[in-house]
């Protein structure tokens, strides 16, 4: 038999919306994303974001480890190597949170959201406030009790 060059279609993108977002790379396997995320929160990230990050990211990884639906599995998965490419990037900072995301998520990860928003917005006080002390309650300005 004579080789031959084969022909396959591809998909193509006439007649469908064009974002200025790049094209997602193919989906890694959970132990190498793992990997990458370590290892971008330990080259982009400042130290105590990267601890905080860190142990967020091997506790979602541990209680996820045992799910079975493909679609919860692509869906982590997807989420977390989109996280990955913006941390390399640098595209998270002062970033807005998708709507859509926000109410597809129960009230677990709202109340989880929550607790991360207070613990970064108690860093950022300790660190703009030489002043500031987290057992006394911030001085309520008068006129507004």
């Amino acid at each position: 038999m004579r080789p031959t060059a084969i022909l396959r279609a591809v998909p193509s993108n006439v007649g469908t919306r064009t974002s200025l977002r790049p094209a997602p790379l193919a989906l890694l396997p959970p132990i190498p994303l793992y990997r990458r995320l370590l290892r971008s929160h330990r080259k982009h990230l400042p130290q105590e974001m990267r601890l905080l990050g860190d142990e967020y990211i091997k506790s979602e990884f541990r209680a996820h480890r045992d799910i079975d639906n493909p679609v919860h599995i692509v869906g982590f998965l997807t989420e977390w190597q989109l996280y990955a490419q913006q941390v390399e990037g640098d595209a998270w900072r002062g970033e807005r949170m998708d709507k859509g995301k926000v109410d597809k998520m129960s009230d677990e990860q709202i109340g989880q959201m929550y607790e991360l928003m207070v613990a970064i917005r108690k860093q950022e006080l300790e660190e703009n406030d030489p002043e500031y002390s987290p057992h006394v309650p911030p001085a309520v300005p008068q006129g507004k009790e």
